[in-house]
Parts: C-alpha cells; sequence; structure tokens
C-alpha cells in the first residue's frame, strides 16, 4: 500500500481566512490541503463589506479589485428604530463585494498556486500523534505537519472540548435590487437586532441582519412575518423590503451565532478567522479580521516548518500577534453589541453622536486596523 503524503499544512475550511492562508503558503512553496464542506461557488450569511485596509492585501493575492469595478464606500448611516439618523464619512473607507464571486475567484487563485483544494469534504475528527497530525473526512483520512481551522462562526464536532453553549442570534441575509445610494453603507435598529445594507454590484445590494431567536420564535418561527412586524417598524426598513426585488428563492439563514471570547489555537489546531473569534456584524470589518489573520499565521507558520523556532514558539508567537490586531476590535465590537438594538439606549447612543461626531469616527476606529 502506497504511504499517505505528509503535507506541510492541512487547512479546514475554504472561507476567506482559509483560502488566503492557503495561496499564501503555497505560493512559499508549502504543499497545502484545503478541505472545504461545500462545492464553490456558494453564497454564505455575510455582510459583504470589506474595509479598504485589506485592499492592498487581495490585490497581491490575484484579485484585481479595480477591474471588477467593486463599489466603493465611503459614508456611513445608522438609524434608530423609529428612524432617527446620524451619518458621518468612514475615514478609510470600504468596498463591496459578494462572497460567492470573491471566495469562487479565491479558490481559483489557490488551485492555481499549487494548493490541493478538496471541495465537498466534510472533517470529523482530527487526531495528533508523534507529532503527526490526522485529518479523517467523510472520503479518507489525511496526514499533516500542522493544521489550521477557519470553519466559521460554528464551530463543529470535531472540536468538541471547546463548543460553546447554544448562541441566542440568528443571521438572515438577502441579495436584492433596490434604488441605493452606492458609496453609503447603512445600519438600520430595530427591536432585539440591526440590519446593514450596502452594494456589491453594480445593481444589487446585499441586505444582511442579526437579531435573537427569541424574535423570532415570538412570530411562529416565520422569517417573513418577523420582518413584517419586527423589522418593518423602521421606516427605513420598512421602505426596502417593501421596494426591494429579492433575488434569492429564500433568504439564507444562519442560527447558533456568538461572540463570545473564543482562542486562537485549541485542540491542538491553530485558529483564525470567525473560528478565532467573531466580531459583532455592526461593525462591519468581521472579513478584513479573517484576511489579516491569514496574513500572520502565514508568517509564523513558515518558521515552525523550516524548523527555525518549536512549536510551542510558534503557539506563543501567534496568540501574541493574534491579540495585539483583533482584541481590542473585539471588545469594541462586544460592548457595541450591547448597545445597539435596545430602543432607548440605542436612540440615546445616536443623538450622542450626532452631538459628538468625533465619538463616532473614533468608535469606527476601534473596529478598523491599518493597511497590511
Amino acid at each position: 500500500m502506497m504511504e499517505a503524503k505528509l503535507h506541510d499544512c492541512i487547512i479546514i475550511g475554504g472561507g476567506l481566512a482559509g483560502l488566503c492562508l492557503s495561496i499564501q503558503l503555497s505560493k512559499q512553496g508549502y504543499h497545502v490541503l484545503l478541505l472545504e464542506k461545500n462545492a464553490y461557488p456558494f453564497h454564505k450569511v455575510c455582510g459583504e463589506y470589506i474595509s479598504m485596509e485589506s485592499w492592498d492585501y487581495l490585490n497581491r493575492l490575484g484579485i484585481d479589485l479595480a477591474s471588477l469595478q467593486v463599489p466603493l464606500i465611503k459614508d456611513l448611516k445608522i438609524t434608530s428604530h423609529e428612524g432617527f439618523e446620524v451619518s458621518t464619512a468612514l475615514d478609510m473607507g470600504g468596498f463591496g463585494i459578494s462572497r460567492f464571486d470573491l471566495d469562487h475567484r479565491l479558490a481559483s487563485i489557490a488551485k492555481q498556486s499549487g494548493v490541493q483544494l478538496l471541495e465537498n469534504t466534510k472533517v470529523t475528527n482530527v487526531s495528533l500523534e508523534n507529532g503527526v497530525h490526522t485529518v479523517t473526512t467523510n472520503r479518507e483520512e489525511h496526514q499533516g505537519k500542522i493544521v489550521c481551522g477557519s470553519y466559521g462562526k460554528l464551530t463543529p464536532a470535531f472540536m468538541n472540548q471547546i463548543r460553546s453553549r447554544q448562541s441566542g442570534y440568528i443571521g438572515v441575509k438577502y441579495h436584492v435590487q433596490v434604488p441605493f445610494n452606492k458609496s453609503s453603507i447603512e445600519l438600520h435598529n430595530f427591536k432585539d437586532g440591526y440590519c446593514g445594507i450596502s452594494m456589491v454590484g453594480e445593481n444589487t445590494c446585499c441586505m444582511c441582519y442579526l437579531t435573537t431567536v427569541d424574535n423570532l420564535k415570538m412570530h411562529g418561527n416565520d422569517v417573513k412575518q418577523m420582518e413584517k412586524e419586527v423589522l418593518m417598524k423602521n421606516p427605513r426598513l420598512a421602505y426596502y423590503f417593501s421596494h426591494a426585488k429579492f433575488l434569492y428563492d429564500k433568504p439564507l439563514v444562519i442560527s447558533q451565532i456568538g461572540f463570545q471570547k473564543k482562542s486562537c489555537y485549541a485542540n491542538d489546531v491553530f485558529l483564525l478567522g470567525d473560528a478565532a473569534g467573531a466580531i459583532a456584524p455592526l461593525c462591519g470589518n468581521g472579513m478584513s479580521m479573517a484576511m489579516r489573520a491569514s496574513f500572520l499565521l502565514a508568517k509564523h507558520i513558515p518558521q515552525y516548518l523550516d524548523q527555525e523556532i518549536t512549536k510551542e514558539v510558534l503557539i506563543q508567537n501567534y496568540t501574541s500577534d493574534w491579540n495585539k490586531h483583533f482584541s481590542t476590535r473585539i471588545k469594541a465590537g462586544y460592548y457595541l453589541q450591547k448597545l445597539f438594538g435596545k430602543r432607548l439606549t440605542t436612540l440615546l447612543a445616536l443623538k450622542l453622536m450626532k452631538n459628538n461626531p468625533n465619538l463616532l469616527r473614533k468608535i469606527i476606529s476601534l473596529t478598523h486596523g491599518e493597511k497590511f
């Protein structure tokens, strides 16, 4: 029997973080196996706004954003439940792009870069013995020197030692066609939730909202009924839901979303993206965080593979870097998450921000980083 190939790095999850990490490591000459449970292209529940901090990075990976003519986003508008509005310019700005398109393009670049990408492959177990990881999937086993997890917000069963209790949040996403200012991103609050809207294409907006499971249960687990009786109490959301042409047959929904503190290393697996820690969606910067985490890890892993540092030092270095770049963002997002969605606190906060525009810009800066 032929001996199984020992991969330099096995990455579980082919979202933004996993794809970007695989491309960087493969371009450095390492053999990378990337395992994705779905088949590209596919949609994901995601706000699809990326801050400009990631523009140069994506271009270096091979995504020519200028030629794609992605919508450039320069302004932010926030409303309370009743429609009280505050707006500001975004100092750094951002752009919109569909995950359906972006992930598919990155997957093609990964294959061209030499990444062994297996789609429709679900991981069921990860074990470590004598310094070699064995990753078991629904198809076969694979062995690697190091394993990274970029499986997203939901912790899979094979990471059962760190699985958190179920969260009380759900996310819902649509692509719609509706009159909209292409240079803006809007955040509209409603009872126990908020909805973000921004352009992701010439005639397409991403409309994605977060709310509680209880909100849905109170309306018979009927998303449309909840939207009518809760979200549309906000006059701006009433306008969008009434005038939009919905491009999906049904909404994309994800449940058990959590924003509790996680770890960037657990069960002998290096974690990145939402698997390591998710920023509240209202901060609109989870995609940049995922890509930056891959950028950081792609600098540290080669030192270990080339036997320049021990695994213990690799863990220390990555953890230190991760905390340096993300702990403040996640903490700020956590407190903003608590602030918005409640009628009175949302209204008071927005009035305070309207009277103190520098405060709003300072809060935004806490959830964004420098270009990399």
